[in-house]
């Protein structure tokens, strides 16, 4: 895949990236970390360059892993959700099956009724 050399700026410091990313995808993660360094360097004057790099990677590695961890759990949930939806359709499909039997017998027995009346009438009308 081509490579693209792009320049992002955090902290005033010009980074060249050599990515497979896009420059706009590549340029928007520079403009995330550019903010949280700099929010993080004009919050106190005791923080170095380095200092607030590793913190903002510590933060960004935090949400990371929620993330993932949030992720675990939808994909859980929505598991458990097909897994119940299958025992309703296929509860659902028993009770067409047995719903279907009740209708073949009730034909069935009306045929009978249907038989029997016509045998009365035959019967009385000798």
């Amino acid at each position: 895949m081509k490579k693209n050399r792009v320049k992002i700026t955090i902290a005033g410091i010009n980074y060249f990236i050599n990515t497979e990313e896009s420059e706009e995808y590549t340029k928007k993660l520079g403009e995330i970390v550019d903010k949280r360094v700099t929010a993080l360097l004009t919050s106190s004057s005791f923080i170095t360059m380095n200092q607030a790099a590793v913190l903002t990677a510590l933060e960004l590695a935090d949400e990371l892993e929620k993330s993932k961890s949030a992720d675990d759990n939808f994909r859980t949930q929505i598991a458990e959700y097909l897994d119940e939806a299958t025992k309703a359709k296929n509860e659902r499909d028993k009770y067409k099956r047995e719903l279907e039997t009740l209708k073949t017998q009730q034909t069935f027995k009306n045929d009978q009724i249907d038989l029997f009346a016509k045998r009365s009438t035959e019967d009385i009308d000798e």
